[in-house]
């Protein structure tokens, strides 16, 4: 399967790091954009003004209904409020649909960070991976 780069929009933007992140754990866009969106675990991320979001592969429940799972995708991002001129906020709400109305009164951009593959089931409150936060500190760096 060829990698398909993820595209920057209105809503989205993506680091040199977390596309690198993607390509290297075989993750598509829709997939960590199904975990922003509804992620089975939220967490304050490690780096400051960041959250950490995850999804686990495989779920499988025992008898007593309890899930299990082997595997977790993660994505940490940063979300950004965007300003808008008044004069550019009434004329949006001129051309408008009833369900847009939150986006063009409350926008916001989310900045994807990054996004790995977790063996296993990860501690609370402590889901980033050494090696993964070294290479964001590392690529904010530069």
């Amino acid at each position: 399967m060829q990698f398909k780069l993820p595209k920057n929009n209105d809503r989205y933007q993506w680091t040199l790091h977390s596309i690198e992140k993607m390509k290297f754990y075989g993750l598509s866009e829709q997939k960590v954009l199904g975990i922003v969106k509804r992620p089975k675990r939220k967490e304050e991320g490690i780096v400051k003004n960041t959250i950490a979001v995850m999804q686990p592969v495989s779920v499988k429940m025992d008898a007593k209904g309890k899930m299990s799972w082997k595997t977790e995708i993660w994505a940490m991002y940063q979300t950004k409020k965007e300003k808008k001129s008044k004069v550019k906020i009434a004329n949006e709400i001129q051309n408008l649909h009833f369900h847009n109305l939150q986006k063009i009164l409350n926008p916001s951009k989310i900045k994807i960070i990054s996004a790995w593959r977790y063996p296993g089931v990860s501690p609370e409150h402590n889901p980033i991976p050494e090696e993964i936060l070294r290479e964001i500190v590392e690529s904010n760096r530069e």
